[in-house]
């Protein structure tokens, strides 16, 4: 077991149709501390999540009934700052980047390590437990003809309205902090997403690409969110 589980006791949703994979998971989430549920597919899944506070799912996307990113999308709409990973066998750039697309925090393919998953998940707990304190203090930052609502995870770009996820809004309020100076992939990945720079390499970029599109009138060619050659990103307030 690893060391002390700051967050011992979060109650995790594990929607996987394999068996075998399930019980392992169920059974080291529960030595870490975890409280776990299981579903075997997504009917089960919503239906599981309807009746009981989830803090966290862990998400196949193929399963019977309804996929996961039917699951997630689902969810998202009920639920904006639940934490969600995708744990599957569809390794293509296209299901990643639908599954980023649809909300979810995080996107791990099988086979995986172990240790690897534990911390992915304490790091979205942990983002999950810093992002509480914004329902008490209202944020609404503007820019351009951009409109962020940190208490509520909508925003509005020009006419169009949409909604973003915890993680996002936490990318974001990191960047615009630091406006005007370079942000490293290295910080982002320590300071907003908690786990070790050398554990995740493309993520952050996937990220600023849905930002771009999000909040960019031309993302090819970003005004707000600019990369720097080398060194990482920064936030261009005008």
């Amino acid at each position: 077991m690893m060391a002390q589980n700051e967050f011992a006791g979060s109650r995790i949703l594990v929607v996987e149709d394999e068996e075998s994979l399930a019980i392992g998971l169920e059974f080291n989430l529960t030595r870490e501390g975890y409280a776990v549920e299981r579903a075997v597919n997504g009917r089960e899944a919503l239906e599981k999540f309807a009746q009981q506070e989830i803090d966290l799912v862990i998400l196949d996307i193929m399963l019977p009934y309804l996929d996961g990113y039917e699951v997630a999308r689902q969810m998202r709409t009920t639920s904006p700052q639940l934490p969600i990973l995708f744990l599957t066998a569809r390794k293509e750039a296209q299901d990643r980047i639908h599954g980023l697309q649809l909300g979810a925090d995080d996107y791990m393919t099988k086979p995986f390590h172990l240790d690897e998953l534990l911390l992915r998940i304490q790091g979205m707990l942990r983002r999950k437990a810093w992002y509480r304190p914004l329902e008490a203090v209202p944020g609404i930052f503007q820019f351009g003809r951009n409109e962020i609502n940190f208490d509520n995870l909508s925003c509005r770009a020009g006419r169009r309205k949409f909604r973003i996820t915890p993680q996002e809004a936490e990318t974001l309020r990191y960047l615009i902090a630091h406006a005007g100076a370079i942000v490293s992939r290295k910080e982002l990945l320590e300071n907003v997403w908690h786990v070790p720079a050398e554990s995740e390499t493309r993520t952050i970029d996937n990220f600023m690409v849905r930002l771009r599109r999000y909040f960019e009138a031309d993302p090819a060619h970003p005004v707000y969110f600019k990369s720097v050659r080398g060194a990482g990103y920064m936030f261009a307030e005008k």
